[in-house]
């Protein structure tokens, strides 16, 4: 499969652990030059650029918090600098709210609507902004391709407050206006929405659980961070040729596991 991505410029968002990790990883073995942010830990980020150039390729770190929007501008700026633009964008930064995914002892109710407008400010607003930013510059090269990191909690939900799912459902309706709005222009948008996924970022998971969810699965397991950052390339490159407004759904997806929890 031709990728058609050496030498292209790509941003991948939220890159120092997890999903976001494996996906700058695997842009930066098919030969791009890739961009990957970080928030809080700039060392993480320079392990995952230092491992992309020690095979060859070419990576820089930035920062970008979802919650200062005024980053996301100025990383689109760095990458633009330092390397004349961005090709592709891969939004994958999340704003949990906490230290991991929603506690789902919490009841709705109990969510302050200050914690609704900074999960969707960062996690749909956030998304729009680094959108926004990249957009004119594909426009006048004629050819882009984004790609939105949404999850299958959008879909299937969670026990437990809903500001997260929310946020990433609204990524949906995003691409599917995207689709039709810049499409014109060579320019493809999609979502990807992995389900329970194992990656580095997340806390160790009883064995009893993993093995309950992969079993709800079409494969009986479940993806790793890099079965999805394969999804993600295909989708983010020149191999897709006319896919785009689609929500695309891995096979782990949350939406075909039993739940967890009441």
């Amino acid at each position: 499969m031709d990728t058609a991505l050496e030498d292209r410029v790509v941003l991948v968002t939220g890159a120092s652990t997890g999903i976001g990790a494996a996906t700058a990883r695997a842009y930066g073995q098919e030969g791009a030059r890739v961009a990957l942010t970080y928030r809080n830990h700039p060392e993480k980020a320079e392990k995952v650029a230092s491992g992309i150039e020690a095979v060859g390729g070419q990576a820089l770190a930035v920062r970008l918090d979802l919650e200062d929007l005024p980053t996301i501008e100025e990383a689109v700026a760095t990458v633009v600098e330092a390397w004349g633009g961005v090709d592709v964008l891969v939004a994958n930064a999340v704003r949990w709210g906490g230290d991991g995914p929603p506690d789902p002892g919490i009841r709705f109710e109990d969510v302050s609507l200050d914690e609704w407008q900074a999960m969707i400010g960062a996690n749909l607003i956030g998304a729009a902004a680094q959108v926004r930013a990249v957009l004119p510059g594909m426009r006048s090269r004629g050819w882009g391709r984004i790609v939105l990191i949404s999850s299958g909690v959008a879909e299937e939900g969670v026990p437990g407050p809903g500001p997260y799912g929310t946020a990433k459902s609204g990524l949906h309706g995003l691409a599917r206006s995207l689709a039709w709005e810049a499409g014109r222009d060579g320019i493809l948008v999609n979502v990807v929405a992995p389900g329970f996924t194992l990656t580095d970022s997340r806390p160790p998971v009883p064995q009893t659980i993993v093995d309950r969810l992969a079993a709800g699965t079409p494969t009986c397991r479940l993806s790793d961070a890099d079965d999805v950052a394969k999804l993600v390339l295909f989708l983010g490159s020149g191999a897709n040729g006319n896919l785009t407004g689609e929500i695309v759904r891995d096979g782990s997806s949350a939406a075909r596991a039993p739940r967890i929890g009441p």
